[in-house]
């Protein structure tokens, strides 16, 4: 039986945790965007970004989420000896293959909402991808993936290892404390991301991505020592 108000207690806590970090990655997005629109000096930088994305499609969303995804943050977890020696080869391989993934999927995404409500930045057209994003994709695909994905990787990469943790009792709790913490960061967030042309969101949101998780890490209070995996530094992150 799935005790509810346990996994609102935690999930409250981790709102007040991601918190600050959380209004940081906001603003953060927020000027870069206002940037955008409002500083024509920058004009010239973003259309070589957008004209970048464009060319090179599904590529350059899989290299750049990958790097600032995946690479970045598994570099600063190095320096900052949070990852055993003798796992090192194998998380990096995890970290730049599953969010190179992770970029094609999400590009992907951004196109099918695109192709559903068109490009226009309405209040409209944002409040319905938002919805779509936060309410579907994250709660039924980004979310359940993630999880799985990292917890694959903190039992040794061993299948057998994740059967504990599939029953229903187990995995929806989970993952409501995990969509419900980051929808108080992300909901925000992906707003500010499609007031966008197409083309820059998926640059912005994996600067966001980058941003937030090397936030997470760095406001982390855990005491791992080599031996230990951290936890608050990467599952709860749902990017979309």
């Amino acid at each position: 039986m799935i005790d509810w108000k346990s996994t609102l207690r935690t999930s409250l806590a981790g709102i007040r945790r991601n918190a600050l970090p959380g209004l940081a990655l906001q603003a953060f997005a927020l000027v870069l965007v206002l940037a955008y629109h409002f500083v024509p000096a920058l004009g010239p930088s973003f259309e070589r970004v957008a004209t970048l994305k464009s060319t090179y499609g599904y590529a350059y969303s899989a290299i750049s989420t990958a790097l600032f995804g995946g690479f970045i943050p598994f570099l600063y977890l190095l320096l900052a000896r949070r990852i055993a020696p003798t796992r090192r080869l194998a998380e990096c391989i995890f970290y730049v293959l599953f969010w190179a993934y992770k970029g094609m999927e999400v590009d992907l995404f951004y196109r099918l909402q695109a192709h559903w409500f068109g490009n226009d930045p309405t209040v409209g057209t944002i409040a319905c991808k938002v919805a779509v994003d936060q309410f579907g994709y994250s709660v039924l695909v980004a979310g359940p993936s993630q999880m799985l994905a990292f917890l694959w990787k903190d039992k040794g990469f061993r299948a057998r290892a994740l059967l504990p943790y599939l029953s229903p009792s187990t995995f929806i709790p989970a993952l409501a404390t995990v969509v419900l913490s980051n929808w108080m960061v992300w909901m925000p967030g992906v707003s500010i991301i499609y007031c966008l042309p197409l083309p820059l969101q998926i640059p912005l949101s994996n600067l966001v991505l980058c941003f937030w998780v090397l936030l997470l890490s760095f406001v982390s209070k855990s005491s791992e020592g080599a031996d230990r995996r951290p936890q608050t530094d990467e599952a709860p992150v749902i990017a979309g």
